[in-house]
């Protein structure tokens, strides 16, 4: 046997390689992602090379600025007809532009940038040898109660690198509900939970109780995107394809061009049946609906005030962006098998929050399993699988991310000698004490219970409708049933504060710098506004409801 011969056994010729395309990114489209993700990169430098006194100001600056930039640049594309006649796929086929993808990512932006001015708030701690602090621990890789915390304290050092870590969350959280294929759906959600992950750590008060939320939430976050990832390796298995509109036409059986590998799998149910299950389950976990929602309470207790409020309200629209994608454009011919299991999810989740809510005496556990009946709530809207469900989950989840940010911000100002006080005793005749800040709360409240003139209730009469109209109705009075559980323990609270006797040694409110008063002040103006006049808005959520394919 010659030499030439045995050379080719195991090699062929391949074709020459002239070119390799180059990749086609419309930067423009992608511009709100690209400007936070080029903030963040900025505050990085700005903590390497900024002088450490005047870096709380540097990085507050680029922050803000980002955000706004970042929210001017999706009213353009708005303005320009992305969101409904020019919407497309950008970036080769990875990010959809469309009205959703628009509208969630302007409601990200707008809930970032008011939960920013409550991470940047240092009035409220008292002053602790000549600095101003804020919430997040002085130096967070000292051991808490060791020498190193207290040099870091007596030295007056801050963790500035809260507002990079937020940027690098918000990008992840704006790329969530506009992925279009399955790996960026996966690197945005380890983009936006790794940030999330670190900032629960940071507490100043508690630090232990904070770290073991963290240490809670990563452990519980990492199972999610393995069983997430499993998921994903699946459906690629079935269709052999990464890309939504791919998988789609697969399970629709209207794929034109089938690979002969690719044909035996193709017609294997199992794997797409696995697959998608695993997949909407890391997104439900995210979501906080009920099997999956053992991280909420004791994440949302344990995490610094701000970074709560931040995260239930942007993560939650992330992530609901993210589920509406999968399940209206990838899964929407397998609407027979996900429906009955959405369902029983929704179900279980309205009730389930509702009712251990009762039992809850820390304010901000109260608000955690609150949060999951809000999750239940949408749930409805999302099964209604109509443009209106879309529409009416988009308006929910802004009107929700609002009123969640500002009721975490009220609960930041309520403090006693140890830091805040949560203790629901302690809120005792707080209404006495100083009536402003509890007739603020108590209209937070009512929000979240759904009384009438208040955005809670024109969203869930949106999402209840929708889903009423979509053949749930059934759901629809659980949907009820469980609003009343749930109103139960919100005006608990209510005249908790109002018609109870103060206590001597109660906490006292403090009084927030402008930066809180903002947050606060923005989330009762769309609070109000929603709830009295949300005609324009609700237009808004139905113009912006169409996927793009």
């Amino acid at each position: 046997m010659s030499a030439t011969a045995v050379h080719s056994l195991w090699t062929t010729a391949a074709e020459p390689i002239t070119k390799i395309d180059a990749p086609k990114f419309e930067y423009g489209q992608l511009a709100p992602t690209l400007i936070v993700v080029g903030a963040a990169i900025v505050g990085i430098l700005v903590e390497a090379f900024v002088p450490r006194k005047s870096r709380y100001y540097v990085q507050m600056f680029v922050s803000v600025v980002a955000l706004a930039a970042a929210f001017a640049a999706v009213v353009a594309l708005a303005a320009d007809g992305y969101g409904t006649t020019k919407a497309r796929i950008a970036a080769m086929g990875a990010i959809a532009v469309d009205g959703p993808a628009l509208f969630l990512q302007g409601t990200i932006l707008l809930a970032a940038l008011v939960g920013l001015f409550t991470f940047a708030e240092r009035r409220l701690d008292p002053v602790e040898h000549g600095n101003r602090v804020d919430s997040f621990a002085a130096q967070a890789a000292s051991v808490p109660g060791s020498e190193s915390e207290k040099a870091a304290i007596k030295a007056g050092f801050t963790t500035t690198e809260v507002f990079p870590l937020l940027l690098f969350a918000v990008a992840g959280m704006l790329i969530f509900p506009a992925a279009n294929d399955l790996l960026t759906l996966f690197v945005a959600l380890e983009v936006f939970s790794l940030p999330l992950y670190l900032l629960c750590a940071l507490a100043r008060r508690k630090r232990l109780m904070s770290q073991e939320a963290a240490v809670k939430y990563f452990l519980l976050g990492a199972f999610a995107s393995a069983f997430t990832l499993f998921g994903i390796a699946l459906l690629y298995g079935y269709a052999g394809s990464m890309s939504y509109a791919t998988i789609a036409q697969v399970v629709d059986g209207t794929v034109q061009d089938v690979n002969p590998a690719l044909a035996d799998t193709m017609g294997n149910d199992a794997l797409l049946l696995v697959g998608a299950a695993l997949l909407v389950m890391g997104l439900l976990f995210k979501v906080g609906a009920v099997p999956f929602h053992m991280w909420t309470p004791d994440v949302y207790q344990g995490a610094p005030t701000p970074v709560t409020g931040f995260m239930a309200a942007a993560t939650k629209v992330a992530a609901f962006g993210a589920l509406l994608r999968v399940l209206y454009v990838v899964l929407p011919g397998l609407r027979w098998d996900w429906r009955p299991v959405m369902w029983a999810v929704a179900i279980v989740t309205m009730l389930g929050g509702a009712i251990v809510a009762i039992t809850q005496t820390d304010i901000k556990r109260l608000l955690a399993y609150s949060s999951i009946a809000h999750a239940g709530f949408i749930l409805a809207g999302v099964i209604a699988t109509t443009p209106d469900g879309v529409s009416s989950v988009l308006f929910y989840l802004a009107a929700y991310s609002f009123v969640t940010i500002g009721a975490f911000a009220v609960v930041t100002l309520v403090r006693d000698a140890g830091g805040e006080a949560t203790h629901l005793s302690k809120w005792a005749g707080l209404g006495r004490r100083s009536p402003l800040v509890a007739a603020v709360f108590a209209v937070f409240l009512l929000a979240f219970a759904g009384i009438p003139l208040t955005s809670g209730f024109a969203g869930k009469f949106a999402v209840f409708k929708a889903a009423a109209e979509g053949g749930a109705a059934p759901l629809v009075v659980i949907g009820v049933i469980s609003s009343a559980i749930a109103a139960f323990f919100y005006i608990r609270v209510i005249v908790l504060m109002f018609f109870s006797e103060p206590r001597p040694e109660g906490p006292t409110v403090a009084v927030p710098s402008p930066l809180t008063i903002t947050a606060i002040g923005v989330g009762v103006a769309v609070t109000l506004v929603l709830g009295v006049a949300p005609q324009y808005f609700l237009d808004l959520a139905g113009q912006a409801g169409v996927f793009v394919r």
